[in-house]
């Protein structure tokens, strides 16, 4: 742990960016989109678009848009609303969704199957607790690990940032499922009394990225700091990562957060950016239909405006670079296509599917 936070800090504060690579190649597949979030994949080269305010379409292979009937109440204010997509290997789509109930909202997750443009046989799996009031700090990406498992990431709902040290809660946590919804017997706090079982880490802020890298079977996130202080981090087994005892950001008003960058028993990031760049969205890209991106990690950027390129080794970040700079626009999400292109939902009331190309 001290090694990697050393590394962070003679690579992640003085890194130049490297000199623009070869023009990549652009289209536009589908314009018009309210604030999409979420982007999934069907067999025939259909899409599935999630829109914040709580819409589902289906954008068919010749562009036409069909509404998806069959999702459950959801609570569209601020930063919630419908957010992630997810579709595994036997047909079930995951999405994660700002819930109301008592108390306020809360990130939920459920599965269902695509029938004739509605979803049918849905299965609630998840809840965060507890729910709160705000509109702020939802997270949420969902990651179908190689292992078989769903990760979820949740955010600490802004107003209640302390509560992402405790384990009585949800709030600012990392949460590792089987695919039913059903806790795995090996999480790390199944057995410590007074914790909720389904937590893998703890200690995070607002983590609108995350994703499986395969060639490490490992589980990546990246999160939202406070005036600076963004984060790339390796999620492991029961870590704490810090918020806010820790931050590499500032209060909104001015000062230091907690003790400052790094204390003991923390887990310190990878890669941080200061100012603030706004991430949202990451890949590892598999690489098999484009070699030279092979196991590059790519991150929109909301607040940037731009898509970063990161070249690891080991688990180390060793250079950045960015990319679409000059289209100014918000960049949501990233997926890897069948195809092997980078897919991006840009962030606006009129959202763009872009597909980028070496």
């Amino acid at each position: 742990m001290l090694l990697r936070f050393t590394l962070c800090l003679l690579l992640c504060f003085t890194l130049a960016p490297l000199p623009r690579a070869s023009p990549l190649k652009v289209e536009i597949v589908h314009q018009g989109l309210v604030h999409p979030w979420g982007l999934a994949f069907l067999p025939g080269g259909d899409l599935l678009v999630s829109e914040r305010p709580g819409r589902l379409l289906r954008i068919s292979a010749d562009g036409q848009r069909h509404p998806v009937a069959g999702l459950p109440e959801i609570a569209a204010e601020g930063q919630g609303g419908l957010l992630d997509l997810a579709q595994d290997e036997q047909g079930w789509l995951y999405f994660s969704y700002s819930e109301p109930g008592p108390g306020g909202s809360s990130t939920a997750v459920a599965r269902a199957r695509l029938q004739d443009d509605r979803l049918v046989s849905l299965q609630p799996l998840f809840s965060q607790r507890p729910k709160v009031s705000g509109g702020a700090h939802f997270g949420s990406r969902l990651v179908l690990g190689s292992d078989g498992l769903l990760y979820i990431t949740l955010g600490d709902r802004f107003h209640y940032r302390d509560q992402a040290q405790r384990l009585d809660n949800h709030l600012g946590k990392t949460v590792r499922l089987n695919r039913d919804g059903s806790v795995p017997h090996d999480n790390p706090f199944i057995h410590t009394r007074g914790a909720l079982p389904e937590i893998w880490s703890l200690g995070h802020r607002n983590m609108q990225g995350a994703a499986w890298r395969p060639v490490a079977r490992q589980f990546w996130a990246h999160e939202h700091g406070p005036q600076g202080g963004d984060e790339v981090n390796l999620i492991e087994r029961g870590n704490n990562y810090g918020w806010p005892r820790v931050s590499f950001g500032e209060e909104y008003g001015g000062g230091k957060i907690g003790e400052g960058g790094s204390a003991p028993g923390l887990t310190g990031p990878l890669k941080v950016w200061v100012p603030s760049i706004a991430p949202s969205g990451m890949l590892f890209h598999s690489g098999n239909h484009y070699p030279q991106w092979q196991d590059k990690l790519f991150i929109g950027a909301l607040r940037g405006q731009k898509l970063v390129e990161l070249t690891l080794a080991g688990d180390s970040i060793i250079a950045e670079r960015a990319l679409l700079t000059e289209r100014g626009e918000r960049i949501r999400t990233i997926k890897e296509g069948p195809d092997g292109a980078l897919y991006l939902l840009t962030d606006s009331a009129a959202g763009k599917l872009l597909r980028v190309a070496p």
